[in-house]
């Protein structure tokens, strides 16, 4: 990393920042995806959806929100739904900031349990949530191909 990362919440301009950085990782350019995203993240929890800064630029986002009632859940649930790290700047603790930072978020809106969904493919996904302390929970996902 060239320079201190800073962390901070989603702003409408981050919006290019962000449909690059997905090009980038995945390699195709979905600005139409990201604006109702963003749009759907920033009217839910303004403040739970963050991106990391480096020299300028977006190297990093993390989005999710605090939901009660899903899948059977009762419990205000911290969810983390969606990230993105530039792969430059893999390995230097962008989405451990973004995380740390977001768990406190969800701590502050009153959850005291937070989950995600990784496909089970994507195993630096995986390392990475197991290195932050996730363990594999006990629901299982279902799948219906329309």
């Amino acid at each position: 990393m060239s320079s201190e990362l800073t962390i901070r919440v989603l702003e409408d301009t981050d919006l290019g920042g962000i449909t690059q950085l997905d090009e980038k990782i995945l390699g195709e350019y979905r600005p139409e995806v990201w604006e109702d995203r963003i749009a759907y993240y920033q009217r839910r929890d303004p403040e739970a959806p963050l991106v990391a800064i480096a020299s300028g630029k977006l190297v990093g986002f993390m989005f999710g929100e605090v939901r009660s009632g899903e899948f059977g859940l009762e419990e205000p649930t911290g969810w983390i739904e969606v990230m993105g790290v530039d792969p430059e700047e893999r390995g230097q603790a962008v989405g451990r900031q973004l995380a740390e930072r977001i768990l406190d978020h969800f701590r502050s809106k009153g959850a005291t349990t937070v989950r995600t969904l990784v496909d089970e493919k994507a195993d630096s996904i995986a390392s990475f949530f197991a290195a932050l302390g996730f363990e594999p929970a006990g629901l299982r996902p279902f799948v219906k191909a329309l």
